[in-house]
């Protein structure tokens, strides 16, 4: 029995897209604690924040607590699990509207 038969095409895209946006936001938090060990150019604030509010708040929270990354600034500390419930609200009022 193939699991994905059991959800349409919107669900499977929107489910694609949060899995898609939350590893791009980890990677992205991996790369930037890459560059600050290394003092390269740094990736901007707002990036990490934009990307989180689209729906990759999950991994951010994850980029921030695996890399150890951002988590002495308080804008990241409590902005990165507010918008985590945020988004698992949204997500779920989603999927709930295209069932």
């Amino acid at each position: 029995m193939n699991i994905l038969s059991n959800f349409s095409n919107k669900e499977i895209s929107f489910l694609t897209y949060i899995i898609v946006i939350n590893i791009v936001t980890f990677v992205i938090f991996g790369v930037d604690k890459a560059k600050a060990k290394n003092g390269s150019s740094r990736i901007s604030e707002a990036v990490f924040l934009i990307l989180s509010l689209v729906g990759g708040a999950s991994g951010a929270l994850l980029g921030m607590v695996m890399f150890r990354h951002k988590t002495n600034k308080l804008l990241f500390t409590i902005g990165i699990p507010v918008l985590f419930l945020i988004n698992q609200i949204v997500e779920l009022l989603i999927v709930n509207m295209l069932r």
